[in-house]
């Protein structure tokens, strides 16, 4: 049995971070993040908020999505002038209806697409319109600026909200920082004149997302796979990486300390996505391990992160010998159980490069993958820890 210990969750951590940054800004109460490891984008937003308490404006947010549009409106309501820096595919990706709605709140912002990117002026309270099915992270980065206006605010959801996990777990670490966020029927009422409050410490938890891998790994390997540091309990979406492992047949195990995957006969599943997009590469791989037809829908969202995802799961694994079909809002894949392997590259995606080593675990021969160094960005061991778990014996790295 292979044992590995977890990496904690970026997604936590940026949340974590800035409500710490903010909690001294308002109420002069400091708070120690214990994070215990760090990546490209965690090191972006702790790069932006050192720039925020020193008065400077320029934002060196590197490639992080998350970094970019939590503190757009942050930089908003506070009334500070920031010039964000992107990096790699990141000014291309798109910030409507969020950029919309700032400048009709009263900020000014640069032309979508520019770098540097800048925003200055004064956020004005009121009623905001985001849909559901564009980027939680709009969300997210409004509910963390709201509060801080004097008087309250709406944020209406147009439509059904995907990833909402990520709006719970916002909220969830908003509250333990003394702001309250209220829910409506269609989206979230947001009280002004709000200060942040921190604790003393706040313990960043376990990164299912990344987790994933090594339990869909689980599912691929003789012995399989145990993950400690965990929580079944967590708000993070991917935590339904256990129920989608059952459907497609492998074992799992759950107790206090960790978390076991075994194989097990797997089989083709139907897979709806809209609240899990980030785990849609390593389900691709468990449906090329897997026999017969998966289908995986609703991930168009897929087409606007570090790569075009969809393109670039269809082309990677494709490379590596699958029968997988890009279609507008998913994947179709015909599953044989095995690979054929050989020679693809990473997008310049850090999940690609991941999802990559993983589908070597079922490949008869070996896999090369150029710009596996784009794991840096979420998790810079990644390979490291692959190799000393035995499994990167079928992998070659350019």
């Amino acid at each position: 049995m292979r044992h590995i210990e977890i990496i904690p969750s970026k997604s936590d951590a940026h949340r974590a971070l800035i409500c710490a940054a903010l909690s001294e800004l308002t109420s002069g109460k400091t708070c120690q993040v214990a994070c215990g490891s760090s990546s490209q984008d965690i090191e972006a937003t702790e790069r932006c908020l050192a720039a925020l308490r020193t008065g400077r404006s320029r934002m060196d947010c590197g490639e992080s999505g998350s970094t970019l549009r939590f503190l757009l409106p942050v930089m908003g309501a506070l009334g500070c002038r920031a010039e964000f820096w992107p990096q790699g595919r990141l000014p291309k990706r798109p910030l409507s209806p969020l950029y919309e709605e700032l400048e009709s709140h009263g900020c000014r912002l640069s032309v979508q697409g520019s770098v540097p990117f800048v925003i200055e002026g004064q956020l004005l309270p009121g009623v905001f319109h985001i849909p559901g099915d564009v980027s939680s992270q709009f969300i997210s980065g409004l509910l963390f600026a709201l509060p801080l206006l004097e008087d309250d605010s709406r944020i209406i959801v147009e439509g059904d909200l995907q990833s909402g996990p990520y709006v719970d777990m916002t909220i969830r670490v908003l509250r333990d920082f003394g702001i309250e966020i209220r829910l409506s029927e269609d989206g979230y009422m947001i009280p002004g004149g709000q200060r942040y409050t921190a604790p003393p410490v706040y313990q960043v938890e376990g990164d299912w997302s990344n987790g994933c891998f090594w339990l869909a790994a689980g599912a691929l390997v003789p012995g399989g796979v145990s993950v400690s540091g965990l929580d079944p309990s967590s708000l993070q979406g991917d935590k339904a990486i256990l129920h989608l492992l059952s459907r497609f047949g492998a074992q799992t195990e759950t107790s206090d300390r960790e978390i076991t995957v075994l194989p097990g006969r797997l089989c083709g599943i139907e897979i709806d996505a809209a609240q899990i997009p980030d785990m849609v590469p390593v389900l691709a791989v468990l449906a090329c391990g897997a026999r017969g037809k998966t289908t995986i829908r609703n991930a168009g969202r897929l087409r606007i992160k570090e790569s075009d995802r969809l393109m670039s799961v269809s082309r990677v694994l494709a490379d590596l010998g699958a029968d997988i079909t890009e279609m507008p809002e998913g994947l179709e894949i015909f599953g044989t159980g095995r690979l054929a392997g050989g020679s693809t590259d990473s997008w310049g995606d850090h999940r690609i490069a991941m999802m990559a080593a993983i589908a070597s675990l079922i490949c008869d021969e070996k896999v090369t993958i150029t710009g596996s160094q784009a794991v840096k960005k979420s998790y810079p061991d990644f390979f490291r820890i692959l190799e000393e778990a035995g499994l990167g014996e079928n992998i070659e790295r350019k």
